[in-house]
């Protein structure tokens, strides 16, 4: 079993989701103790983003507990982002169902569900079996774990994250915010390297993609500071997959010079030309947060989005932000349609991000 997009694992949790945490907690008694740890599953189900975010709680987590296996329970779309990780014994996929089945077949000491608001998972961790169940307390998914985590939208996901694993280890320490955290194996690196060839010029690197509508600053804008980027020196790379292809073509019509490697990279190879890159241009995206875990500098378009939960935390990163009093409106991965056209980010002028570049790559 399969599914083709998230979407259905939502339609499946909003119908489904309360009606199995009341009648499934009743299966077996919990127990509520944390005892010798040598096995911990952690699901975490979701996008590109908040895989990148939970990282630095997985190397906590292994630098105190080195001898404890850490397995994942992750999706296909953001499966590679833990592939990244040393830390990780084994990786499991949630949107195929007989991965779920064999990962429950193991016997874990500790489950972590790092979902934030969905219940399914919340299921799933449940049915592990395992005798410590920690996940975040936002509705009726908490019934289901021995530690109850409190989650607050004011609090950087890195952090909340951290939480988690707080019963575990007591407080997790400091979180340095201007330390890279992923780094990228080196055969990968040397072909973005080779790729590239950007000699002395500055590397600028573009994302137009969205998860939503309400998030895209739109193709045209991207294209005309792709121009105005070209016309000063700065080599201009295009990343993205499938659903940005169209986005590229019009790009490339207009700029021709731009390096276009929309939908020709995975997220490996993607990521390694962030890394090779001396600045990310994009909105509140997946691909932002890795440019953040591996220390590019980028520049950051935030409307919809909660700047204080999902803005990098990096002084050299430059958000930029109309805080139009109808934004922010996304909340748990749902953004509204919006009814004023996306006025907090069409009030972004290509002047505005180019001077915000400049400012994040002196810095």
């Amino acid at each position: 079993m399969t599914f083709k997009n998230n979407k259905a694992l939502k339609i499946l949790d909003a119908i489904f989701g309360p009606l199995l945490i009341s009648l499934i907690r009743f299966i077996y008694a919990s127990k509520n103790t944390v005892g010798n740890i040598n096995r911990i599953i952690i699901i975490r189900p979701g996008g590109i983003g908040d895989a990148v975010l939970l990282l630095p709680a997985i190397q906590t987590l292994k630098e105190n507990l080195p001898g404890t296996s850490i397995d994942i329970l992750a999706e296909k779309r953001n499966a590679d982002i833990f592939r990244l990780s040393n830390s990780i014994n084994k990786i499991y996929l949630y949107d195929r169902g007989f991965d779920i089945f064999r990962c429950l077949k193991n016997k874990y000491n500790v489950v972590i569900d790092t979902e934030q608001w969905h219940r399914l998972s919340a299921v799933v961790a449940y049915l592990t079996k395992a005798p410590v169940r920690i996940g975040f307390a936002t509705n009726e998914r908490e019934r289901l774990f021995t530690h109850k985590i409190p989650y607050s939208h004011s609090d950087y996901e890195v952090y909340s994250f951290l939480n988690l694993i707080g019963p575990l280890l007591g407080p997790a320490g400091d979180f340095n915010p201007d330390e890279p955290f992923i780094r990228v194996p080196e055969n990968i690196n040397s072909w973005a390297k080779n790729t590239i060839e950007a000699q002395r010029q500055d590397v600028v690197t573009i994302f137009t993609g969205a998860s939503v509508m309400e998030k895209r600053w739109g193709t045209d804008r991207f294209a005309e500071l792709s121009m105005r980027l070209s016309n000063d020196g700065y080599k201009v790379i295009l990343i993205g997959g499938k659903a940005e292809l169209r986005d590229s073509e019009r790009i490339v019509l207009i700029n021709s010079r731009v390096l276009d490697l929309v939908g020709r990279t995975d997220l490996l190879k993607t990521t390694a030309v962030i890394a090779n890159s001396s600045a990310l241009i994009t909105a509140d995206s997946g691909i932002m947060h890795i440019a953040y875990g591996v220390g590019t500098p980028t520049v950051c378009l935030f409307g919809s989005s909660i700047e204080e939960k999902w803005a990098p935390r990096d002084k050299r990163h430059v958000t930029i932000n109309r805080h139009l009093p109808c934004s922010p409106c996304t909340k748990f991965g749902y953004t509204p349609r919006c009814k004023t056209g996306v006025r907090c980010l069409k009030e972004i002028s290509v002047d505005d991000v180019y001077d915000s570049l400049l400012i994040s790559l002196q810095r």
